[in-house]
């Protein structure tokens, strides 16, 4: 297991409010570390990468596949996109080098989730990646 894996795992899944993580490093455009079992096809990690970058107001308007599951847009912005649907949820947020991806289900609060996302990115933006 890579730094950043183990970092996903202490920093997110440990809070018992997130389900899955991982980091889609922006440059080289895949997905860099995941927590175990959790798989993201390229074409998912190119599509939230652009979601930022070409998108935004269409997943605002009109949410995002993820996985072959459908999520409607809570919130959208150059930094962060929250998406839900009936099974959970998906936080995904941008820093200068990584897209921070996070999953959440029915029973977790989406609101120790987006924290621990936020957290995490703002740790990432604070050390210029």
């Amino acid at each position: 297991m890579n730094q950043l894996q183990d970092l996903l795992t202490e920093a997110l899944i440990r809070t018992k409010h997130i389900e899955h993580a991982a980091a889609i490093n922006i440059q080289e455009k895949k997905v860099c570390a995941s927590t175990s079992g959790f798989h993201v096809p390229p074409e998912n990690a190119l599509n939230l990468i652009y979601s930022f970058y070409k998108n935004l107001l269409e997943v605002r308007r009109e949410g995002l596949y993820f996985k072959e599951k459908y999520y409607k847009c809570v919130r959208a912005d150059e930094n962060s996109i929250y998406l839900h649907n009936a099974d959970g949820g998906l936080i995904v947020v941008k820093t200068k080098t990584l897209i921070l991806v996070a999953t959440y289900r029915v029973g977790m609060y989406p609101s120790v989730c987006v924290e621990a996302v936020e957290k995490l990115a703002d740790y990432f933006r604070q050390k210029g990646s």
